[in-house]
């Protein structure tokens, strides 16, 4: 009698591979790149040194407040010359570097504001400023980030999706909003009147901030928002040379 298989590989080719989906999610995974150097290791002692700055100003140890206020600004133009003098400049760098800045602004700025040695209307212009600036970064964050656009990955800064290039006249404002705060954390230790010449800072400071904050709306090349092939160039470029 002739029998007739009832295996099913006779009536039906190999199913696909199940792990194919899996490998392709990885071959789509955005490179990391090493966020552990030294200039990012000063960029966030100055994060952590800002609240710290506030609480001293707050209880009136104004010569250690100084002191460290000194300290995050010898980090700040120490990290950038270390990262372009060994070439360890990152694409989280670029972002948690004003971070730090502003972190150090906006902290002593309300700190100063509440013990009434910086105008409010000063305080509100540095702010609101900020806020916008910060609301714009989020939203940059999370259109140029690429899928799967998780809360996890989000945070993950290693996975780099865009640049913050300051505008000329930003890079001009921070010079001299941090010399303004400095010098009005430090007033309480100054014995001469230089009330006129700080009054006069502080208007060319607002004027400053409003221009600074325009050129990011108006400028094209503020941010740049990174492609896969970009970001593959950089660190293989980055690998090389080290």
């Amino acid at each position: 009698m002739l029998r007739v298989s009832s295996s099913p590989r006779s009536f039906s080719k190999s199913p696909a591979n199940p792990q194919r989906p899996i490998l392709n999610a990885f071959k789509q995974l955005t490179p990391h790149e090493n966020i552990y150097t030294l200039p990012n290791i000063l960029t966030f002692s100055r994060l952590i040194a800002a609240p710290v700055i506030g609480y001293l100003v707050l209880h009136d140890h104004h010569a250690w407040a100084v002191g460290l206020f000194a300290y995050a600004g010898i980090t700040d133009l120490v990290d950038g010359w270390i990262a372009r003098r060994w070439n360890l400049q990152t694409v989280v760098g670029t972002v948690i570097d004003p971070m730090a800045d502003k972190t150090l602004m906006t902290i002593l700025t309300v700190c100063l504001a509440v013990k009434g040695t910086l105008p409010v209307w000063l305080a509100g212009i540095i702010l609101g400023r900020d806020v916008g600036l910060a609301i714009s970064a989020i939203y940059y964050r999370y259109i140029s980030l690429p899928p799967p656009k998780t809360f996890a990955r989000y945070w993950d800064f290693s996975l780099p999706s865009a640049e913050v290039h300051p505008t000329t006249i930003s890079k001009y404002n921070t010079a001299l909003q941090l010399a303004l705060i400095g010098a009005t954390t430090a007033m309480p230790l100054v014995t001469v009147d230089v009330s006129s010449a700080m009054t006069a800072m502080q208007y060319l400071v607002a004027t400053t901030t409003v221009w600074s904050g325009a050129s990011y709306v108006y400028s094209k090349d503020a941010v740049k928002i990174l492609n896969q092939d970009e970001i593959k160039k950089r660190k293989g470029s980055h690998n090389q040379k080290n």
